[in-house]
C-alpha cells in the first residue's frame, strides 16, 4: 500500500522504483533516476495548454525584463534590439533543438521522458568518441549543475529585487505623494538594512516552496502573470507619454558595455530549464512546440519594445530597474509593489527545477519514514541559500549579467547544439546542420567568457551610487 505525502509527492513509490530500476540496470542509467522527471506522481494532474503557456510566460517573464531599458544603453539604441532579437530567436532556436533531441533520444530508449541531463548523458553514450562514452554520467553531472546555479541564481536575484522594491516603498513612503511627476534624485538615509527586509521575506518563500505540485503552481503562476501584466502596463503607460526624439543617443555603445548587455539578455531568457518539465507535465505534450513558439514570440516582442522605448524616455538617467525611473507617487508604487507579488510567486516556479534535481537524491539516502522530513530541510536549506547569497552581494545588475553569462548561456546556447550534433551525427546530418550548432555553440562560448570576465572585473570596482540598486539614493 502506497502513502502519499501531503506534499503530493509519492515517496514510496519513487523509492521502490529507484531500488528496483538500481538492481536491473547499469550505473549510469541507475544514477539518472534520482529525478522523478522520468514518473508522473500518483495522482498530479496533467497541464493544459492554457496552463502549460501561463508558465511559460511567468518563468521567462521576470526581474530581468525591468533592466532592459539599461542593457539597450549598454548596446546602442541600433545595436541593442537588433542583437536582442538575435539572442530570442537563438534561444528559442535551442530550446527546440532540445525538444528535438530528448524527443529522438526517449523513444531510442524507449522511455516515456528523459529530462535535460539525462538527454545529454544518453546522447554521450552514443557517440563515436570512447572517452566521451566512459564518462557519459558525467554529462548529466554537468547539466544538472548549471541548472542549480542557474536557477538558484534567478531565485538570489528575485530576493535582492523583493527586498530592494520593499525597501523603496516603505523608505519613500513619506516622501511619495498622490502627483505624479518626473522623478528626482534625492538622498534618503535608509531607516533599515536591506538585510532585514530579506529576512522579513524569507519565512513566506519557505512555505511557498513547499508547494511542488506543477498543477497547484499553475493557480500562482495566473496570479503573477496578472500582477505582472497589470505593472507592466503602467509602466508602458508612463513611458508612452511623450518620448522625446532620439537624436543624442547613440546607436552603438562599446565593447565593454555591450559584454554587459550579452549577460542580462541572456539571462532574461531564463525558460530553457523548464521546457522539458513543462511539456513533460502537458495534457497533451505533442503540442508543446506550439505552445512554445507562441509564447516566446510574445515574450520577444515584449523584451524589446520595453527596453527600446525604456532606453529612449529616459535615456542616458535610464536605471538599473525602470522602476527607478518612475515618478515618486502612489500610483507608481503600485508597479513596485505589483511587480514583487508577480516575482514572488515566480520564485517557486523557479525553484521547482533545483528542487526536482536535488530532493529526490537526498530523499533516496534515507527510509521512507525520514522522506517528508528531508524533503521539508532540503527546501528550506536552498531558500535560505538563496537569501544568504542575496545578502552577500550588492549589485543586481551586475549579478543578472554575471548569471546570464556563466550558467545560463552554457545552457542556452552552447550545450543544445553541440548535443544536436552528438545525437544525430550517426544519422547522417548535413553540413549545413553542423556547420550552424558549431556556430551558436563558439557565439554562446565567447559571450560566456568575455561577459563573465566584464562582470567579475565590475564587481570588483568600487559601487558607483547613481548606477547601484539603492533605496537610498532614488526618491
Amino acid at each position: 500500500m502506497l502513502k502519499t505525502s501531503l506534499l503530493g509527492r509519492d515517496y514510496s513509490e519513487l523509492n521502490e522504483l529507484n531500488s528496483s530500476d538500481n538492481r536491473s540496470k547499469s550505473p549510469s542509467e541507475s544514477s539518472s533516476n534520482i529525478t522523478p522527471e522520468n514518473v508522473h506522481p500518483a495522482g498530479e494532474a496533467e497541464l493544459s495548454m492554457m496552463q502549460t503557456l501561463i508558465h511559460l510566460l511567468k518563468c521567462n517573464i521576470g526581474t530581468g525584463l525591468l533592466g532592459l531599458p539599461l542593457a539597450i544603453k549598454n548596446a546602442g539604441l541600433l545595436v541593442g534590439p537588433i542583437s536582442l532579437l538575435a539572442i530570442g530567436i537563438l534561444t528559442v532556436h535551442c530550446m527546440v533543438i532540445l525538444l528535438n533531441c530528448a524527443h529522438h533520444l526517449s523513444q531510442r530508449l524507449q522511455k516515456t521522458f528523459v529530462n535535460y541531463g539525462e538527454a545529454t548523458m544518453y546522447s554521450l553514450e552514443t557517440c563515436p568518441n570512447t572517452w566521451l562514452r566512459t564518462h557519459s554520467v558525467w554529462g548529466r553531472y554537468i547539466v544538472s549543475f548549471l541548472l542549480i546555479i542557474t536557477q538558484l541564481g534567478f531565485c538570489s536575484v528575485y530576493f535582492m529585487f523583493m527586498a530592494d522594491n520593499l525597501q523603496q516603498i516603505v523608505e519613500e513612503a513619506h516622501v511619495t505623494s498622490s502627483t505624479c511627476q518626473s522623478r528626482k534624485i534625492l538622498v534618503l538615509t535608509p531607516n533599515l538594512d536591506i538585510r532585514f527586509y530579506m529576512l522579513t521575506i524569507l519565512p513566506f518563500l519557505i512555505l511557498l516552496v513547499f508547494i511542488q505540485n506543477l498543477k497547484v503552481l499553475s493557480f500562482f503562476s495566473t496570479l503573477a502573470n496578472i500582477t505582472t501584466l497589470g505593472s507592466t502596463v503602467l509602466i508602458f503607460h508612463y513611458i508612452l507619454q511623450g518620448i522625446p526624439f532620439p537624436s543624442n543617443l547613440p546607436l552603438m555603445a562599446n565593447w565593454k558595455t555591450f559584454l554587459l548587455f550579452f549577460g542580462t539578455a541572456i539571462f532574461t531568457f531564463e525558460g530553457i530549464g523548464m521546457v522539458l518539465p513543462l511539456k513533460n507535465q502537458m495534457k497533451n505534450p505533442q503540442h508543446f512546440t506550439s505552445v512554445l513558439y507562441l509564447g516566446m514570440s510574445l515574450v520577444i516582442i515584449l523584451y524589446i519594445c520595453l527596453g527600446t522605448l525604456g532606453y529612449m524616455k529616459f535615456g542616458s538617467d535610464t536605471q538599473v530597474s525602470i522602476t527607478l525611473n518612475l515618478p515618486n507617487c502612489w500610483l507608481y508604487q503600485s508597479v513596485k509593489l505589483m511587480y514583487s507579488i508577480g516575482i514572488f510567486f515566480t520564485y517557486a516556479l523557479q525553484f521547482h527545477v533545483p528542487a526536482e534535481i536535488i530532493i529526490p537524491f537526498a530523499i533516496s539516502q534515507v527510509s521512507e519514514n525520514w522522506a517528508l522530513s528531508v524533503d521539508l530541510s532540503v527546501r528550506t536549506g536552498l531558500v535560505c541559500l538563496t537569501c544568504v547569497s542575496a545578502i552577500l552581494i550588492p549589485r543586481l545588475d551586475l549579478v543578472i549579467s554575471l548569471v546570464g553569462s556563466v550558467s545560463s548561456s552554457a545552457l542556452a546556447l552552447i550545450i543544445p547544439p553541440l548535443l544536436e550534433i552528438i545525437t544525430f551525427y550517426s544519422e547522417d546530418m548535413d553540413c549545413v546542420t553542423i556547420a550552424k550548432d558549431i556556430v551558436i555553440s563558439i557565439l554562446g562560448l565567447l559571450g560566456c567568457i568575455f561577459g563573465t570576465y566584464q562582470a567579475l572585473y565590475e564587481l570588483t570596482q568600487p559601487i558607483n551610487h547613481s548606477m547601484a540598486n539603492s533605496t537610498g539614493v532614488y526618491a
